[in-house]
């Protein structure tokens, strides 16, 4: 930390590298472009062997902060943070808040409240509203320090998020960041105008220079399909294999390319031989950013056919969905949670209603109609995330919020909540909040 720069930022994860966060790299990458000082503190070691080249330009240290082992380990731990000074007054303190919030993330909540105080952070953030955030609201509250997260998805939507928990961790932090305005609306929504006070909209960004935009008038004799996604149910790429069998029976020749692995890649690949769409539907496997950005250039048309699956899960706005119109790909895309706000069906691309084949099928072939003016579609979508998504815009704005946060007393109490049911289905209005009801204090979602 330099006089020039009196602030550090500490990126709290649950695991760095991630081969599927592309959007924290870029993130993190924008603020260092921008100047800012960061240090990752990594929950978990990386589960993957696949890494991204984006990540050798980070510059950032990054340091694993490890669970104990042993009870031996734990009082190690402990024994440490009590050396120093701050730390022996505030875990005695707060020893109620690491009592309830589980061994793992009470020691290291611990260990990361040692860490910053050590490499002298002035601000904690994490990614997503479930461990990593109680991790960084337990070391700010050790340590005075302020803390913020960014609220994407699943950790919004999923069943099994309790609402108590992610109120307090609303209400306590300096501020939060959520990458939509259906993320924001419905939090304001389901939490009430007080508890979201501090909620703020900043959209992830796009490194634009590294996604040239580039026309395209004319189709291959054979349109390639492309969809790039965990093998997952919320992705819908059974609905891609559908689009492909339905195209495929009217005579026109097309195909597609679906890049990613995930629990689906068997019953997907059984959905293939069942249709004998093995010489039409190939399942790539995993891509890097790079090679992803190459296919984008090679394919015809985008395809994402997002659904809500049975446990609330929804996408957010995926990243590649961003990067496919900045390219110039056409895109097609079912409407979940904040998709609408980029697919402006007719305009910037095609967006169809969740879970609708035929739709879905109807969409992909005005798309690959010759009659069809995709130019002006492409067009209007690069414009729309050249406006919207540049990382230096949200850089800018992250490093605004964190300059402006200052210490605010962390409140334990139970909490009013408006009574709100899980996350809308697509298409749905959010519902105004109807009268509260009190909601104890919950464990929180890792």
């Amino acid at each position: 930390m330099s006089a020039d720069n009196p602030h550090r930022i500490a990126y709290v994860l649950k695991m760095y590298p991630r081969f599927s966060e592309t959007f924290i790299v870029s993130e993190i990458l924008a603020r260092e472009a921008a100047g800012e000082d960061i240090v990752i503190f990594s929950l978990r070691p990386p589960a993957d062997a696949r890494f991204h080249p984006e990540l050798a330009r980070v510059q950032a240290p990054v340091i694993p902060v490890g669970r104990a082992s042993s009870p031996r380990r734990l009082w190690e731990t402990l024994r440490a943070a009590m050396d120093d000074p701050v730390l022996a007054r505030t875990v005695g303190a707060h020893l109620d808040e690491l009592v309830s919030a589980g061994v793992d993330d009470a020691e290291q909540a611990v260990a990361v409240a040692r860490l910053a105080l050590e490499h002298g952070v002035t601000h904690l953030h994490a990614h997503f509203a479930s461990m990593a955030t109680t991790v960084a609201r337990l070391a700010g509250l050790l340590t005075d320090l302020p803390y913020s997260f960014t609220a994407h998805a699943k950790d919004i939507f999923h069943e099994d998020v309790e609402d108590a928990d992610l109120a307090r961790k609303l209400r306590d932090a300096d501020h939060a960041v959520t990458i939509s305005e259906y993320n924001r609306r419905h939090l304001a929504d389901r939490f009430g105008a007080e508890t979201t006070a501090g909620l703020e909209l900043v959209r992830n960004g796009l490194e634009l220079a590294r996604f040239p935009y580039r026309r395209r008038a004319d189709l291959a004799e054979e349109p390639v399909l492309l969809g790039v996604g965990r093998l997952v149910e919320k992705k819908g790429f059974d609905q891609l294999i559908e689009v492909v069998r339905a195209l495929r029976a009217e005579g026109r020749p097309v195909r597609a390319e679906i890049v990613g692995d995930g629990p689906l890649r068997e019953e997907l690949t059984a959905q293939i031989q069942e249709l004998g769409l093995q010489d039409h539907v190939t399942l790539l496997g995993p891509r890097t950013q790079e090679e992803v950005r190459g296919l984008l250039e090679e394919a015809d048309l985008f395809v994402a056919p997002f659904v809500i699956g049975a446990d609330g899960n929804a996408d957010g706005l995926p990243t590649v969905l961003l990067e496919a119109m900045a390219t110039g790909i056409p895109c097609v895309a079912a409407s979940v949670t904040a998709v609408g706000e980029v697919i402006l069906d007719g305009r910037t691309g095609w967006l169809v209603p969740t879970g609708d084949t035929n739709a879905l099928v109807d969409a992909v072939r005005e798309a690959l109609d010759p009659a069809t003016d995709r130019l002006a579609r492409t067009d209007a979508a690069r414009e729309l995330v050249t406006a919207q998504y540049d990382s230096a815009l949200q850089a800018r704005r992250l490093r605004a919020l964190a300059e402006r946060s200052g210490h605010r007393n962390i409140l334990t109490q139970p909490i009013e909540l408006p009574a709100q049911p899980l996350a809308p289905a697509a298409g749905e209005s959010l519902p105004a909040a109807p009268a509260s009801q009190l909601v104890a204090s919950g464990r929180s979602l890792s």
